[in-house]
């Protein structure tokens, strides 16, 4: 299904009777509406970033609700998408923090690659309709994928940005592990101390001093 150790991880989790709910709700949602993201990219992020490379998990709430704009990562569009605002300010902040070149694109595959889950804790949403999915069962199941980081091994980062984030710290208990919080990089809320923050360039001091390799943030077209 995923074509990496997550499959293993979650195989009892794919038996259990609420996924199995969850998985017939998701399939009627995207008959009867349309959804996002494209139901074969649901579960884009487990896909891309395994358990094993998993160095860094940014948490985000659901996917992007409008058109051609969701493609199952936290916070990335799909290629040649004009990049929303809160990406927008998270790449402003990008900049300032590691001081590379604006980015112009909003595809985030790269950080993918390198081992930067990009989860949103709901993987599904209805056309214009954000968090219409919310009381489908995602939760339940991405608090388990959660779970399941914190009991790694490895030291590892966890970005919980805004409030709906920041309520998921309870399920992250393990002392080795790093958890930056802060305000949603929202427009409504990123005055109010996300810029500033200097998030990337914490993660990569952190993942430096437990003898992991950094992240490469900077963002070039055809990487």
């Amino acid at each position: 299904m995923l074509n990496n150790d997550w499959d293993e991880l979650l195989q009892e989790e794919f038996q259990k009777p609420y996924f199995k709910t969850l998985t017939e709700r998701v399939k009627a949602e995207y008959r009867q509406y349309s959804c996002y993201p494209p139901i074969k990219q649901v579960f884009n992020a487990l896909r891309l970033t395994s358990f094993d490379a998993t160095k860094v998990l940014i948490l985000g709430q659901d996917p992007y609700h409008n058109p051609l704009q969701a493609m199952g990562l936290a916070f990335s569009v799909a290629p040649g998408i004009p990049i929303p605002a809160s990406l927008q300010n998270i790449f402003t902040e990008l900049v300032s923090d590691i001081n590379c070149a604006m980015p112009t694109i909003g595809d985030l595959t790269a950080w993918g690659r390198q081992g930067v889950l990009l989860l949103n804790a709901i993987l599904s949403v209805r056309k214009n309709q954000p968090l219409s999915h919310q009381d489908l069962g995602w939760q339940t199941f991405t608090d388990h994928i959660i779970c399941r980081l914190n009991e790694k091994t490895t030291p590892m980062v966890f970005v919980l940005w805004g409030a709906s984030a920041r309520k998921k710290v309870s399920l992250i208990t393990n002392p080795i592990h790093l958890v930056i919080e802060n305000v949603h990089p929202s427009p409504l809320s990123a005055n109010r101390g996300f810029f500033g923050s200097k998030p990337f360039s914490t993660i990569n001091r952190f993942l430096e001093a437990n003898q992991l390799s950094p992240i490469d943030f900077s963002l070039k077209e055809g990487r």
